[in-house]
């Protein structure tokens, strides 16, 4: 291929069908919009009940949004996602593993429940998922696969040991999928967010010496947004990244360096 083929749509992704676990909440909710103003139909599996916003953001892009509630930690869910995307889109072409959980307790409070349901969420529900899609995947000789990790794929947890051992985990995941299936054109990557201004950090940045704590680690001295994420997904899931295997994208203002 000539240098001069390339064009800005490369990072197109009409026509493509897209799962995003947990994608009508949080961080999922940015990846879903994304993809969608990118150009592709997006499914969505949650265990959260949908309020209806999701797909109203979706339905200004004119791409589809369809959702099905789901605990995707449970037996056989995983085949059931991947069917009920083939069976209303007639494919899928990305896979965006962003469900996840961190519950937070100290090391002698924190015992086998948390570290199971962690375990589930973060981990098992993603290789399951991307099992199940790579069955698909492999004959059409294409795919994405998109795990979300975290800055805690290369740090420490404190008050959160089973978070940071399933993101640790999903980075050693990732990178051994892409060893497996890039021969077949499939892409897995990872995305690592930093400090995230969600709801689930909304006590952390309320308390000044916490918040500070964080700000002064981050260069950009600044709290990401879920915009900052969307640009990262999109060309992960483009064709733009066909030669991008087994990489994790860290988008975090530059907390890693500091």
């Amino acid at each position: 291929m000539d240098i001069r083929d390339f064009t800005l749509d490369f990072f197109s992704l009409a026509g493509r069908k897209a799962i995003v676990t947990g994608g009508n909440t949080g961080l999922g909710q940015a990846f879903t919009l994304a993809l969608a103003k990118g150009g592709a139909d997006v499914f969505v599996p949650s265990v959260m009940d949908d309020d209806g916003k999701t797909g109203a953001l979706v339905a200004e892009t004119g791409r589809r949004y369809e959702y099905m509630k789901c605990d995707i930690t449970q037996p056989g869910s995983a085949a059931r996602v991947i069917d009920e995307c083939v069976a209303r889109y007639g494919s899928v072409d990305i896979l965006v593993n962003s469900a996840g959980i961190c519950p937070l307790a100290e090391v002698l409070d924190f015992g086998r429940p948390q570290w199971d349901a962690t375990v589930a969420v973060n981990l098992t529900a993603a290789f399951e998922l991307s099992y199940e899609a790579a069955k698909r995947m492999i004959p059409q000789k294409h795919g994405k696969i998109i795990n979300i990790c975290s800055l805690f794929s290369f740090l420490g947890g404190r008050w959160s040991s089973a978070y940071a051992a399933t993101k640790h985990g999903l980075a050693g995941f990732t990178k051994a999928y892409c060893d497996e299936l890039a021969m077949h054109n499939i892409q897995v990557n990872g995305i690592a967010p930093g400090y995230y201004a969600t709801e689930i950090t909304r006590q952390t940045r309320s308390n000044p010496e916490t918040n500070k704590r964080v700000l002064d680690h981050i260069p950009a001295e600044r709290w990401g947004e879920p915009l900052d994420l969307m640009g990262a997904v999109v060309f992960l899931a483009s064709r733009a990244s066909d030669y991008v295997n087994g990489h994790l994208l860290v988008v975090d203002g530059g907390y890693l360096v500091r």
